[in-house]
């Protein structure tokens, strides 16, 4: 699966993307989330407060419960402002 990082959570892990291989247990966005909190101090860094970070499906918006079943890409970036 394609991992998408932006913004500060980008910063924070180091890296735009990557390709991982998430374990069957890992069902929903929220526990890919801390799932890849796991994965060291720079993913820990920017899940710390996974009630901020936002999430995208194949370029659609999600909330924190969706399924990633069936998944292609999942984006994390934090909240937008407009201006």
């Amino acid at each position: 699966m394609k991992i998408l990082y932006f913004a500060w959570v980008r910063e924070r892990i180091g890296k735009a993307e990557e390709d991982i291989d998430v374990p069957a247990s890992v069902a929903t966005v929220a526990e890919l989330a801390a799932w890849l909190s796991k994965r060291g101090e720079e993913y820990a860094h920017a899940f710390v407060n996974p009630k901020v970070v936002r999430a995208a499906i194949d370029k659609t918006h999600v909330r924190p419960e969706t399924s990633i079943r069936n998944a292609r890409e999942i984006a994390f970036f934090p909240p937008m402002t407009g201006g």
